[in-house]
């Protein structure tokens, strides 16, 4: 009597394929969360990283600048890490390149 009750509780011939779907779909919300978040936080991250990159390998004498402090500068020199501003008349300033935030038009007045 309680082994035909055992049978009837236990599991079916197609609980192997029921498993393995559950297990998909616990996943997909998380599968989905990360292309969320991949799209509209890294992916955007990164591109605007690589731009600020180009823009500091592209630094010139000459070219006017701002740094992430607000100073507003003038390009004097370029090294491997720094940059050298002038932000007034015989003030020069020397900072670390990842510190320039951006780079103005040269027809913008100071």
């Amino acid at each position: 009597m309680f082994l035909d009750i055992a049978w009837a509780m236990g599991p079916g011939q197609d609980a192997g394929a029921q498993g393995g779907g559950s297990m998909i779909q616990s996943f997909l919300p998380l599968i989905l969360i990360f292309v969320i978040f991949y799209f509209l936080l890294i992916r955007p991250q990164q591109k605007k990283a690589k731009e600020h990159r180009q823009m500091l390998d592209n630094l010139k004498k000459g070219d006017k600048v701002v740094t992430s402090g607000g100073i507003y500068g003038v390009v004097e020199a370029v090294g491997t890490s720094t940059v050298t501003l002038k932000i007034a008349e015989n003030v020069k300033v020397k900072f670390g390149k990842a510190y320039i935030a951006t780079v103005r038009p040269a027809s913008e007045e100071d």
